[in-house]
């Protein structure tokens, strides 16, 4: 059975504490693996550190405060953080974060997005009304014209 999940845990108050020693900020810890349906995350900003205000369009975000303090703004209303403060960030909210002079250590959980891809952008929808001959380049000025009315080849996309 090698498709068996196992538990990830971590102690917090070693991440936090090792981070504030070593002066680091950034993603201390995060679930890892493929199967799951949860992002998770434990983010260190560091002392004055700010996150642009912004909208999350795909995903309700769950925000706990572990350690230091700070300021949440979401949609305009400013909320102060501080250790045990819990909110719920509901996509589509613009949402920015300010850390307070003592850092702002936070956990944020959210369902797992879809993963990134390259691609080309989609070309703009063809205008039906202005469908171009491929034998004779004449435009198809009826809507729904299936074939060329000067030539009589098929439009292109028409069944």
């Amino acid at each position: 059975m090698g498709n068996e999940r196992k538990a990830e845990t971590a102690t917090v108050a070693a991440l936090v504490t090792a981070a504030a020693a070593q002066d680091l900020s950034g993603a201390l810890w995060r679930l890892r693996g493929t199967g799951r349906q949860l992002d998770a995350n434990l983010v260190r900003h560091l002392p004055g550190a700010e996150v642009a205000v912004h909208a999350e369009a795909e995903v309700d975000v769950m925000l706990v405060v572990v350690a230091g303090a700070g300021v949440l703004t979401l949609d305009g209303t400013p909320s102060q953080l501080h250790p045990g403060f819990l909110g719920l960030l509901p996509r589509g909210a613009f949402r920015g974060l300010s850390a307070g002079p003592e850092g702002l250590t936070v956990l944020t959980v959210h369902s797992r997005r879809r993963g990134m891809t390259i691609d080309r952008p989609a070309p703009p929808p063809q205008c039906e009304v202005h469908l171009v001959c491929g034998q004779c380049h004449r435009h198809a000025i009826e809507v729904d014209a299936r074939h060329c009315s000067a030539c009589g080849a098929r439009l292109p996309g028409r069944s």
